[in-house]
């Protein structure tokens, strides 16, 4: 899911170090309605893209469980988190337009009071916008798996990105991953199993509660291709 975003033009050596993100810049093209709803919804709904912490309960309106979902995609996914589970708050990441605009109609067509919407790097809210232990769950459902040996590097489930996670989870918080591709599948499992702050959850009915979610787009679309899906989760120790 990250890729580095080098210019073109001048030799690599005479470039400045391009920043790695957490995903692959494609701006896609925006409908009117979610153009309309970035520019009618997203001050209510949205949270300001900033580098300064966010005041959960500011933002939400009320004090209550949170739940992140990291790359949310149309946002089908955070949606029925939140309409089943009313009682916590969802913040969903997400960078790409359409999705954001999708979302928001959705929210306000469903008359979601527990949802919001930030509009930027994943890496970026961890690194700079939670507060330590104040996120009760993180979902991380399907992301970019990048296949090819050389770009395993771009993938977002490394140390780094899994001390930020630890970092913003309250004791016992959950960690939800989730992928169609096993390669990558075993390659979270062994970062995940290897870091100091987070254990896995393996007993069926716990592991089962804490991975319950909606079949995905990205799941279907795996599963034609004949690929098994893997949800992983982890505790916060």
């Amino acid at each position: 899911m990250t890729e580095r975003e080098d210019g073109g033009g001048a030799a690599p050596e005479d470039r400045p170090r391009a920043r790695v993100r957490s995903f692959v810049r494609r701006d896609g093209r925006l409908t009117r309605a979610q153009r309309e709803a970035l520019e009618r919804l997203y001050p209510h709904l949205g949270i300001a893209l900033d580098t300064t912490p966010i005041d959960l309960g500011v933002a939400f309106g009320r004090e209550a469980p949170c739940c992140i979902d990291i790359g949310f995609g149309n946002g089908a996914s955070l949606l029925w988190h939140a309409e089943r589970f009313p009682e916590q708050n969802f913040l969903g990441v997400e960078v790409y337009p359409p999705g954001v605009g999708r979302a928001l109609n959705s929210i306000q067509a469903q008359r979601l009071t527990n949802v919001r919407i930030v509009q930027q790097d994943a890496v970026e809210v961890f690194e700079h916008r939670l507060a330590p232990g104040s996120i009760d769950r993180v979902m991380l459902l399907f992301p970019d798996p990048w296949p090819k040996k050389r770009h395993h590097k771009r993938r977002i489930v490394q140390p780094a990105f899994l001390d930020l996670v630890g970092r913003a989870l309250r004791a016992n918080g959950v960690l939800h991953m989730a992928t169609d591709w096993a390669p990558y599948g075993e390659a979270m499992v062994e970062v995940a199993d290897a870091h100091p702050a987070l254990k896995r959850i393996v007993a069926e009915d716990q592991l089962a509660a804490a991975t319950t979610r909606p079949q995905t787009h990205f799941q279907r679309r795996g599963e034609r291709l004949g690929h098994d899906v893997v949800d992983l989760a982890y505790r916060r120790v």
